[in-house]
């Protein structure tokens, strides 16, 4: 299970364009790593746009965005240029990372069960440990909460 003050899990998933990422390429970067259910549903939809809305923000943090779900590369692709997200969103298709980072969980929709992303973000730090972990994210306010988290980091707190 992913813990704060231990280091982030490594991976290496394809990108929209089915380029290998792995996290530890952005080392030396702050990293907002977000997992979410599903491209082009209303909930991930406003998710995306408020970390897009407030990139400049971010990135003065020395930070990243990465996104990851159970999509394939050309949803994501779709996903990034009809909302112009400027940053990387991974395909996790067989749940593995999902799993290891502890968000890929049993689902109550109307009526029926299934397994999927928990909503979640993990902020990890330039040296690759976890330092804020949000669970079951409520998508308003959550950029907020996430830009608080990272100027800890930077202060130190």
């Amino acid at each position: 299970m992913v813990e704060v003050g231990k280091k982030a899990p490594d991976f290496v998933l394809p990108d929209a364009d089915g380029r290998q990422v792995s996290l530890s390429d952005f080392l030396g970067k702050n990293v907002v790593l977000y997992f979410y259910p599903k491209d082009n549903t209303p909930g991930c939809t406003k998710e995306a746009v408020g970390f897009r809305d407030s990139i400049k923000a971010i990135e003065e943090k020395n930070a990243v965005v990465i996104g990851i779900s159970l999509d394939d590369e050309a949803s994501h692709r779709k996903f990034i240029e009809k909302y112009s997200l400027p940053f990387v969103l991974l395909s996790d298709k067989e749940a593995k990372v999902s799993t290891e980072y502890g968000v890929y969980k049993e689902k109550n929709m109307y009526g029926k069960r299934k397994m999927g992303i928990e909503r979640s973000t993990f902020i990890i730090d330039s040296k690759g440990i976890v330092r804020k972990i949000f669970r079951k994210v409520k998508v308003d306010g959550h950029v907020d909460q996430v830009l608080k988290a990272l100027h800890e980091i930077k202060e130190g707190v």
